[in-house]
This record gives structure tokens, sequence and C-alpha cells, in this order.
């Protein structure tokens, strides 16, 4: 088995093991390997300084495949979102109490909000969740 430093056409860098050289060239030709944090299959081999195993360093490698795992379910979840709920900007609170109150109808949005208003809602018991919004991975 050999581990590559494999970086996509977004620049996003993360690591990946093969049986060997030549099974990294057949998947990357068939387009079987995608970046953990966009999806990418325009994926090349990185610069890779020499290994050295360490309990230290396979952490590291751990953690940044962790990472890489996190940031790639955050994206797909900011997509999911895009694509099944109305954007309402700034004005998230108002039009969530306006839903919760039958003011207006029933619903999935999106947008943002202050802490204060955060804090209306709860207190008008209005069900929201807050979502780590990453940065769109084509920008």
């Amino acid at each position: 088995m050999i581990v590559f430093d494999l970086i996509c056409s977004q620049e996003h860098t993360f690591e990946s093991w093969f049986k060997d050289s030549s099974a990294f060239d057949k998947q990357r030709k068939r387009k079987l390997i995608e970046c953990p944090v966009c999806g990418d299959t325009k994926v090349e081999k990185a610069l890779m300084a020499p290994a050295v195993a360490t309990g230290r360093k396979k952490d590291a490698a751990r953690e940044k495949m962790v990472m890489a795992q996190a940031f790639k379910a955050l994206s797909d979840m900011r997509k999911k979102v895009e694509d099944n709920c109305e954007y309402v900007g700034d004005k998230f609170a108002d039009e969530a109490l306006k839903i919760h109150h039958g003011e207006t109808e029933k619903r999935d949005i999106y947008g943002e909000a202050t802490e204060d208003d955060a804090e209306r809602l709860e207190e008008e018991g209005v069900e929201f969740g807050r979502i780590p919004w990453l940065p769109r991975a084509d920008n």
C-alpha cells in the first residue's frame, strides 16, 4: 500500500491510499477519486515530503482526513439547504415568526439571523437550527 498527497482542481489537498502507483492512475482515469471537500474528480498527485512513520504523523494524517470529511459533509449540507429551501436573507427571523404564527404559508427557509433574532425566536418557541455556513467550494 502507498499513500499519496492529492490536490483537486479547486486546490483542496487530501491524502488517499492505493495498492500501488498504477492503481492510482487507473482510478484517476475512471474518475473514481473524489475530493472529500468539494467532490471534484479532477485530481492530481501533490508534491510530497518523504514519509517517516511516527505516531504524531499518523495522528496528524487522521485529523486531516476527519477535517476533510467534515468539510465535505458541511458542503453537502449547504447544497441540500440551497436546493430545497427558500433564501430569505436577513429577514429570516421575521419570516420564521410569520410562518410560526400562521401569517404566511409554511415552507422551508434559510437566511441570516443575529443573536438577538435567535433569542427572540427561541422565546417564541420557533424551531430552527444554526448551521456553520462554509464558503462555496467553487469560489
